[in-house]
């Protein structure tokens, strides 16, 4: 009874530790705090937002304006998770858990109009699992007008995008959906997929859209990071001596297309079905980081992790990514994800298949990895300002190291209320399973579950 006291006590305190930031994100979403053109808003407006779009902008330019806006993330867990992998031994021991308050993570977004149909975006974290401390994202120049006169210009920039800069890059749909350090409001869940396709990277994309009709080519270095490094070649040590497994030194760009329809048929009836295709041949430098360019971390904390030298335990920053699984496919990589999105009313249905195959630099073979995963969410009120959803997912891959497929699934149960259009109260419950791990793999038998609540600004 103690116990349950104090869990509600604690959400209790959650929950006001948001209000006096209401009416500050009220304040701050006046329509004189101007937004940049051609821009996805930080709040609900952002909801079901994909690329941004080639409507006409509403609001004059009169000159260079700056924007600032933030993502604020208040975290209640309470997860507890088992293993059956020689549990009783030190190296397979998992990191003991709690109930309680998480870090608070934060995101900062500068937007800066520089000119008629050309903005600027920087977004810092300012405290996230991975990082305590401020750490700059990236940031990118949108072209969606050109400073050149002529129709052929026009009309080229009629339907054309031009993004450039060290980014979060297009590919498939489930990143507009994701949770992202503080700024989680676009996620009716907690977590995003268990095989995390996310990275930055420095490079540039060009879209055409018309019609409903779209599509996108990009071109990147593959890594979240720049590198001048001299790559080195696939070594492993074998009874002592140096084993050449790769010579192959070579960096190649990473080549990303993307294509689809998003149509609103009628008032309250929308479909969108896309597809995207990423390729590198090689990357013998730093590593391609398609599946592990997350900077920021994930939103189970330390579940499922091991403590080896209990008492003793690993900062939560070195463990940032719980709950996840990244196949590391670091020296190449060919990914395709499909993607499919119907609303009817207040009905959203989010479907996403992606298939992977790729290798390190110290393997000779590739290997695979396919992902499934499935959400039905149904918001409703005035503002469809109130919602619950159910999502589904699911990972089969062959790592390195492990014989067979392994296989982790999850579900997850969430209800969420916009308290503002920037003030959101969510709430889920998972479970997720590990299966088919080696017996002295700690995920062995793996499982975890438990509840999660949310207090999220967004502006």
């Amino acid at each position: 009874m103690k116990t349950n006291i104090l869990k509600y006590t604690k959400m209790a305190i959650l929950a006001a530790s948001i209000l006096p930031l209401v009416t500050m994100a009220q304040t701050l979403d006046k329509e004189f705090y101007q937004r940049p053109s051609y821009w996805r808003p930080y709040d609900q407006r952002g909801i079901n937002v994909f690329e941004t779009s080639k409507v006409p902008d509403s609001i004059p330019f009169e000159g260079p304006r700056v924007r600032f806006g933030a993502g604020f993330t208040q975290q209640f867990q309470n997860l507890k998770h088992k293993n059956t992998a020689l549990n009783g031994q030190t190296t397979n021991k998992l990191y003991p858990l709690t109930s309680g308050f998480m870090t608070a993570q934060a995101n900062l977004f500068t937007d800066i109009q520089l000119a008629d149909g050309i903005r600027l975006n920087v977004t810092t974290y300012l405290s996230t699992r991975h990082h305590n401390e401020a750490w700059v994202k990236g940031g990118y120049i949108q072209f969606d007008k050109l400073p050149f006169k002529g129709k052929f210009w026009t009309d080229l920039m009629n339907i054309t995008t031009i993004k450039v800069g060290h980014m979060e890059i297009n590919y498939g749909d489930a990143h507009f959906r994701r949770s992202d350090g503080g700024h989680t409001a676009y996620n009716p869940f907690m977590e995003s997929y268990i095989m995390d396709a996310f990275a930055t990277e420095i490079g540039g994309e060009v879209y055409v859209q018309k019609n409903g009709l779209f599509g996108m080519f990009g071109m990147t270095n593959g890594m979240i990071k720049g590198s001048i490094d001299s790559a080195t070649p696939g070594v492993i040590i074998v009874n002592g001596e140096r084993k050449l497994i790769d010579e192959n030194t070579s960096m190649q760009p990473s080549i990303y297309v993307k294509g689809g329809i998003d149509k609103k048929l009628a008032d309250r009836l929308r479909f969108r079905v896309s597809g995207t295709f990423y390729h590198n041949s090689s990357n013998a430098g730093s590593g391609l980081t398609l599946y592990g360019g997350d900077r920021a971390g994930s939103n189970y904390q330390n579940v499922m992790e091991t403590a080896p030298n209990y008492p003793t335990l690993p900062a939560s920053t070195a463990i940032a990514f719980s709950g996840r699984l990244n196949p590391n496919f670091s020296k190449k990589i060919d990914a395709a994800m499909l993607n499919g999105f119907l609303k009817v009313a207040g009905l959203e249905l989010f479907g996403t298949f992606e298939t992977a195959k790729g290798r390190t630099k110290t393997e000779t073979d590739d290997r695979k990895a396919t992902q499934l995963a499935g959400e039905v969410v149904y918001r409703f009120g005035a503002a469809e300002n109130l919602y619950a959803g159910v999502r589904y997912n699911t990972v089969k891959a062959r790592l390195a190291g492990i014989a067979n497929d392994v296989k982790v699934n999850r579900m997850a149960l969430a209800g969420g209320w916009f308290v503002t259009r920037n003030v959101l109260m969510k709430g889920e419950y998972v479970i997720q399973k590990y299966n088919d791990f080696p017996a002295t793999d700690y995920r062995n038998g793996g499982k975890f579950n438990g509840f999660v609540i949310e207090a999220v600004v967004g502006f």
